[in-house]
């Protein structure tokens, strides 16, 4: 194992310790949606995920993986990109998008470690690669791993997985 794989394990395996938990140390109750709308940095994903109809399929079936990025992420597209994919006339797209952060099943961190590729909701993959003991999805670094769900897990992310343009 190189020594790359070391630190990226030992990282992961302090982010387990924390394990899937609610804030106050036990076992998470919230669905994923309404975890995410707790956190409060995350209303546009939550607005997207009500947008594209995914928000109560997120938060009565599961198990689900959501890579879920901040709102400072999304304000990193611009205010007209954001907003764009808001629009009405834009649900398919904003559909494509919202399913691309989703993954069936409940994949922690450690689970991540060695993986190439994990498959979405949106049917596309997502790339998946450690870097300086740092997770990378598509190129966004995972923040914040194992947030607990009742229904699954949150790992935060700093970008916004967009698909590939045709």
């Amino acid at each position: 194992m190189s020594r790359i794989h070391v630190l990226a394990v030992g990282m992961v395996a302090l982010a387990l310790a924390a394990g899937c938990q609610d804030r106050n140390g036990g076992p998470a109750e919230a669905s994923l949606t309404d975890t995410l709308a707790a956190r409060g940095d995350f209303t546009t994903l939550v607005d997207a995920l009500e947008a594209a109809d995914l928000a109560d399929r997120l938060r009565e079936e599961g198990p689900f993986t959501i890579f879920a990025p901040t709102d400072a992420a999304f304000d990193r597209l611009g205010e007209g990109a954001r907003q764009s994919l808001l629009e009405p006339e834009n649900r398919q797209r904003l559909r494509e998008v919202a399913t691309r952060h989703v993954v069936p099943g409940k994949v922690v961190a450690i689970d991540l470690i060695g993986l190439e590729t994990l498959g979405t909701l949106s049917g596309g993959e997502l790339n998946v690669n450690v870097v300086n003991g740092k997770i990378l999805i598509n190129g966004a670094v995972v923040t914040q791993t194992d947030v607990g769900a009742a229904n699954g897990v949150i790992h935060v992310i700093d970008g916004v997985l967009l698909p590939p343009q045709p």
